[in-house]
Protein backbone atom coordinates (compact mmCIF):
# COMPACT_ATOMS: atom_id res chain seq x y z
CA UNK A 1 0.00 0.00 0.00
CA UNK A 2 1.52 3.16 -1.19
CA UNK A 3 1.89 6.10 1.15
CA UNK A 4 -0.49 7.80 -0.33
CA UNK A 5 -3.67 5.52 -0.56
CA UNK A 6 -2.88 5.14 3.46
CA UNK A 7 -3.14 8.45 4.28
CA UNK A 8 -6.51 8.75 2.03
CA UNK A 9 -7.86 6.20 3.93
CA UNK A 10 -7.10 7.45 7.44
CA UNK A 11 -8.61 10.82 6.28
CA UNK A 12 -11.54 9.04 5.27
CA UNK A 13 -11.96 7.11 8.29
CA UNK A 14 -11.04 10.11 10.37
CA UNK A 15 -14.19 12.14 8.22
CA UNK A 16 -16.74 9.31 9.24
CA UNK A 17 -15.70 9.03 12.97
CA UNK A 18 -15.82 12.84 12.94
CA UNK A 19 -19.20 12.52 11.12
CA UNK A 20 -20.29 9.94 13.57
CA UNK A 21 -19.40 11.90 16.23
CA UNK A 22 -21.48 14.93 16.08
CA UNK A 23 -24.53 13.09 14.55
CA UNK A 24 -24.75 10.54 17.61
CA UNK A 25 -25.07 13.25 20.45
CA UNK A 26 -28.34 14.96 18.82
CA UNK A 27 -29.67 11.99 18.45
CA UNK A 28 -29.36 11.44 22.30
CA UNK A 29 -30.62 14.73 22.79
CA UNK A 30 -33.58 14.26 20.14
CA UNK A 31 -34.44 10.76 22.04
CA UNK A 32 -37.16 8.83 20.95
CA UNK A 33 -40.72 9.86 22.55
CA UNK A 34 -42.57 6.98 23.92
CA UNK A 35 -46.13 6.13 22.46
CA UNK A 36 -49.20 5.42 24.50
CA UNK A 37 -52.49 3.28 23.43
CA UNK A 38 -55.11 5.56 23.62
CA UNK A 39 -59.05 4.21 23.13
CA UNK A 40 -61.44 5.73 21.39
CA UNK A 41 -64.92 4.98 19.75
CA UNK A 42 -65.81 4.67 16.20
CA UNK A 43 -69.37 5.81 16.90
CA UNK A 44 -69.14 9.13 18.70
CA UNK A 45 -69.11 12.20 15.99
CA UNK A 46 -67.28 14.66 16.34
CA UNK A 47 -65.51 13.05 19.83
CA UNK A 48 -64.08 9.82 17.90
CA UNK A 49 -65.60 8.19 14.62
CA UNK A 50 -63.91 5.94 11.85
CA UNK A 51 -62.97 7.75 8.45
CA UNK A 52 -63.46 5.00 6.08
CA UNK A 53 -61.46 7.13 3.65
CA UNK A 54 -58.89 6.72 5.68
CA UNK A 55 -60.26 3.73 8.24
CA UNK A 56 -58.71 5.36 11.13
CA UNK A 57 -60.34 7.37 13.66
CA UNK A 58 -60.80 10.67 13.50
CA UNK A 59 -62.77 13.58 16.04
CA UNK A 60 -62.57 16.33 18.04
CA UNK A 61 -61.23 14.04 20.96
CA UNK A 62 -58.40 12.61 18.22
CA UNK A 63 -57.16 15.91 17.98
CA UNK A 64 -57.16 16.74 21.22
CA UNK A 65 -55.36 13.84 22.54
CA UNK A 66 -52.88 14.01 19.85
CA UNK A 67 -51.95 18.13 20.59
CA UNK A 68 -51.98 16.70 24.67
CA UNK A 69 -49.00 13.87 23.52
CA UNK A 70 -47.23 16.54 21.40
CA UNK A 71 -47.68 19.14 24.17
CA UNK A 72 -46.09 16.38 26.80
CA UNK A 73 -43.85 14.85 24.65
CA UNK A 74 -45.69 11.45 23.78
CA UNK A 75 -47.11 9.63 20.83
CA UNK A 76 -50.19 8.74 20.77
CA UNK A 77 -51.85 4.72 19.00
CA UNK A 78 -55.69 5.52 18.54
CA UNK A 79 -57.61 2.29 18.78
CA UNK A 80 -60.68 1.64 17.64
CA UNK A 81 -62.64 0.30 21.07
CA UNK A 82 -66.02 -0.35 22.20
CA UNK A 83 -67.69 2.31 24.40
CA UNK A 84 -68.76 -0.05 26.68
CA UNK A 85 -65.48 -1.64 26.85
CA UNK A 86 -63.31 1.51 27.07
CA UNK A 87 -62.80 0.91 30.81
CA UNK A 88 -61.99 -2.08 30.66
CA UNK A 89 -59.65 -1.82 28.86
CA UNK A 90 -57.88 0.72 30.19
CA UNK A 91 -58.00 -1.01 33.81
CA UNK A 92 -56.42 -4.53 32.44
CA UNK A 93 -53.48 -2.59 30.69
CA UNK A 94 -54.66 -3.31 26.76
CA UNK A 95 -55.05 0.74 26.85
CA UNK A 96 -53.24 3.51 28.07
CA UNK A 97 -55.53 6.79 27.65
CA UNK A 98 -59.28 6.89 26.70
CA UNK A 99 -60.14 10.03 24.80
CA UNK A 100 -63.80 9.61 23.91
CA UNK A 101 -66.90 11.29 24.55
CA UNK A 102 -67.04 10.14 28.21
CA UNK A 103 -68.58 11.70 30.75
CA UNK A 104 -66.91 12.54 34.15
CA UNK A 105 -69.36 10.84 37.05
CA UNK A 106 -68.62 9.76 40.91
CA UNK A 107 -69.51 5.91 39.67
CA UNK A 108 -66.66 6.24 37.23
CA UNK A 109 -64.25 8.25 38.98
CA UNK A 110 -64.08 4.92 41.70
CA UNK A 111 -62.57 2.86 39.35
CA UNK A 112 -60.69 5.39 36.61
CA UNK A 113 -59.11 8.93 37.09
CA UNK A 114 -59.76 11.68 34.98
CA UNK A 115 -57.70 14.83 33.72
CA UNK A 116 -58.86 18.41 33.69
CA UNK A 117 -61.42 19.04 31.16
CA UNK A 118 -61.24 19.58 27.72
CA UNK A 119 -65.23 20.14 26.52
CA UNK A 120 -68.27 20.17 28.82
CA UNK A 121 -71.56 19.24 27.50
CA UNK A 122 -75.04 17.47 28.32
CA UNK A 123 -77.92 15.05 27.19
CA UNK A 124 -79.90 15.58 24.25
CA UNK A 125 -83.84 14.23 24.07
CA UNK A 126 -84.17 12.70 20.55
CA UNK A 127 -87.91 12.51 19.49
CA UNK A 128 -89.71 11.46 15.37
CA UNK A 129 -89.63 14.29 13.40
CA UNK A 130 -93.24 14.58 13.53
CA UNK A 131 -93.39 14.48 17.48
CA UNK A 132 -94.37 18.25 18.12
CA UNK A 133 -94.68 17.76 22.01
CA UNK A 134 -92.68 20.52 24.56
CA UNK A 135 -91.02 18.32 26.81
CA UNK A 136 -89.64 20.56 29.41
CA UNK A 137 -88.07 17.02 31.39
CA UNK A 138 -88.44 13.48 31.15
CA UNK A 139 -91.72 13.73 33.42
CA UNK A 140 -93.60 14.00 29.87
CA UNK A 141 -92.43 10.57 29.29
CA UNK A 142 -94.62 8.60 31.86
CA UNK A 143 -95.35 5.30 30.90
CA UNK A 144 -93.38 5.45 27.46
CA UNK A 145 -90.65 2.92 25.77
CA UNK A 146 -87.28 4.62 25.62
CA UNK A 147 -83.64 3.96 25.20
CA UNK A 148 -79.86 5.26 25.52
CA UNK A 149 -76.67 3.49 24.49
CA UNK A 150 -75.25 1.18 26.57
CA UNK A 151 -72.45 2.31 29.39
CA UNK A 152 -73.63 5.85 29.07
CA UNK A 153 -75.21 8.02 31.70
CA UNK A 154 -77.98 8.02 30.22
CA UNK A 155 -79.13 5.21 30.02
CA UNK A 156 -78.34 5.65 34.16
CA UNK A 157 -80.54 8.17 34.53
CA UNK A 158 -83.10 6.65 32.31
CA UNK A 159 -83.27 3.23 34.50
CA UNK A 160 -82.97 5.64 38.11
CA UNK A 161 -85.71 7.60 36.66
CA UNK A 162 -88.39 4.56 37.29
CA UNK A 163 -91.57 5.86 35.62
CA UNK A 164 -90.78 4.63 32.10
CA UNK A 165 -92.87 1.33 30.60
CA UNK A 166 -89.66 0.41 29.37
CA UNK A 167 -85.65 1.19 28.93
CA UNK A 168 -84.24 -0.15 26.04
CA UNK A 169 -80.11 -0.33 25.52
CA UNK A 170 -78.27 0.22 22.50
CA UNK A 171 -74.92 -0.82 21.07
CA UNK A 172 -74.89 2.63 19.19
CA UNK A 173 -76.74 5.65 18.67
CA UNK A 174 -77.75 4.56 15.06
CA UNK A 175 -79.53 1.37 16.54
CA UNK A 176 -81.39 3.98 18.88
CA UNK A 177 -82.63 6.52 16.17
CA UNK A 178 -83.35 3.63 14.01
CA UNK A 179 -85.54 2.04 16.54
CA UNK A 180 -87.07 5.48 17.12
CA UNK A 181 -87.79 6.58 13.50
CA UNK A 182 -89.67 3.08 13.10
CA UNK A 183 -91.83 4.19 16.42
CA UNK A 184 -89.99 1.13 18.14
CA UNK A 185 -89.51 3.44 21.15
CA UNK A 186 -91.16 7.31 22.24
CA UNK A 187 -87.61 9.26 22.74
CA UNK A 188 -83.95 8.20 23.41
CA UNK A 189 -81.21 9.75 25.36
CA UNK A 190 -77.80 10.69 23.81
CA UNK A 191 -74.95 13.46 23.36
CA UNK A 192 -76.31 16.56 22.78
CA UNK A 193 -73.38 17.45 20.75
CA UNK A 194 -72.98 14.00 18.79
CA UNK A 195 -76.77 14.07 17.98
CA UNK A 196 -76.45 17.36 16.81
CA UNK A 197 -73.36 17.25 14.56
CA UNK A 198 -75.34 13.60 12.79
CA UNK A 199 -78.10 15.85 12.56
CA UNK A 200 -76.41 18.40 10.53
CA UNK A 201 -74.65 16.17 8.44
CA UNK A 202 -78.02 13.89 7.72
CA UNK A 203 -76.59 11.11 8.99
CA UNK A 204 -79.88 10.41 10.81
CA UNK A 205 -83.57 10.27 9.44
CA UNK A 206 -87.02 10.75 10.87
CA UNK A 207 -85.40 11.87 14.17
CA UNK A 208 -84.89 15.20 15.58
CA UNK A 209 -83.68 16.93 19.21
CA UNK A 210 -86.67 18.10 21.32
CA UNK A 211 -86.02 21.79 21.20
CA UNK A 212 -87.81 22.49 24.23
CA UNK A 213 -85.42 19.91 26.58
CA UNK A 214 -83.16 21.44 28.69
CA UNK A 215 -80.47 19.11 29.79
CA UNK A 216 -79.72 18.03 33.79
CA UNK A 217 -77.12 15.90 33.34
CA UNK A 218 -74.21 18.16 32.43
CA UNK A 219 -70.72 17.06 32.72
CA UNK A 220 -67.42 17.22 31.47
CA UNK A 221 -65.09 15.32 29.13
CA UNK A 222 -61.87 14.71 30.30
CA UNK A 223 -58.43 12.37 29.37
CA UNK A 224 -58.85 9.20 31.45
CA UNK A 225 -56.02 7.21 33.07
CA UNK A 226 -55.41 4.22 35.41
CA UNK A 227 -57.12 4.80 38.78
CA UNK A 228 -53.73 5.67 40.94
CA UNK A 229 -51.52 6.79 38.01
CA UNK A 230 -50.99 10.15 39.57
CA UNK A 231 -47.69 10.64 37.36
CA UNK A 232 -49.25 10.48 34.11
CA UNK A 233 -52.35 12.11 35.51
CA UNK A 234 -49.72 15.34 36.17
CA UNK A 235 -48.31 15.60 33.27
CA UNK A 236 -51.56 15.34 30.93
CA UNK A 237 -53.03 17.57 33.38
CA UNK A 238 -49.89 20.19 32.71
CA UNK A 239 -50.26 19.50 28.74
CA UNK A 240 -53.73 20.22 28.78
CA UNK A 241 -53.17 23.51 30.51
CA UNK A 242 -50.74 24.05 28.08
CA UNK A 243 -52.81 23.80 25.08
CA UNK A 244 -55.68 25.66 26.53
CA UNK A 245 -53.36 28.51 26.89
CA UNK A 246 -52.07 28.84 23.55
CA UNK A 247 -55.16 28.65 21.78
CA UNK A 248 -54.88 24.97 20.26
CA UNK A 249 -57.84 23.42 22.23
CA UNK A 250 -59.83 26.10 21.35
CA UNK A 251 -58.92 25.68 17.73
CA UNK A 252 -59.80 22.13 17.72
CA UNK A 253 -63.07 23.09 18.98
CA UNK A 254 -64.09 25.12 16.40
CA UNK A 255 -62.34 22.79 13.88
CA UNK A 256 -65.27 20.47 14.43
CA UNK A 257 -68.01 22.90 15.04
CA UNK A 258 -68.38 22.35 18.70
Amino acid sequence: MSRFSFSRRTALILCAASTISSILPAARAQGTAPAYNVGATATGVPFTFLDVKTNTIQGMMVDTVTAVGKAAGFGVNVQQTGFAALVPSLTTGKIDIISAAMLKTPARQQVVDFSDPVYSYGEGLIVKSDDNKAYASLDELKGEVVGAQVGTVFLDMLNKKGIFKEVRSYDSVADMTRDLALGRIRAGLGDQPIIAYQLRQNAFQGVKLAAGYKPVNVGDVCLVVRKGDAEMLARINKAIARIKADGTLAGIVQKWGM
